[in-house]
């Protein structure tokens, strides 16, 4: 499972299209679709309506990948936090049963509030 803990693994960037489908796309389950990609430098995160699924990219050649699946349904509550004028970066933090608190850092340019909307129509 991926260290949640280190939040320097998770400065998270949008992409501008969906650019690891091939590698998530086949872990798809009925009616899942595709809502955003967000990359740091070899893991990403793909947040779709039902889950949001976090990818360690591992080892030299980065065949090997870790898929954690955080699925909505399993969220307790979660909070956003945008960015400021002197602080660009935001954060989402979900808190699931079971698991505890995973955090996932974006930088400034990430539309955190769409993201906060999304989870939020999908899980209550």
């Amino acid at each position: 499972m991926i260290d949640f803990t280190n939040g320097s693994v998770f400065k998270l960037k949008k992409t501008n299209s969906f650019n690891n489908e091939k590698t998530i796309s086949p872990l798809f389950v009925s009616g899942e679709e595709f809502i955003g990609e967000y990359q740091a430098l070899r893991d990403f995160v793909i947040f779709t309506n039902k889950r949001a699924i976090a990818v360690n990219v591992q080892g030299v050649t980065g065949k090997k990948k870790d898929y954690t699946t955080l699925p909505y349904s399993k969220i307790q509550l979660f909070s956003i936090e945008t960015s400021g004028v002197l602080d660009m970066d935001s954060e989402l933090e979900l808190y699931f049963s079971g698991v505890g608190k995973i955090v996932f850092e974006f930088t400034g340019s990430s539309d955190i509030v769409r993201i906060g909307k999304a989870i939020g129509e999908y899980m209550l």
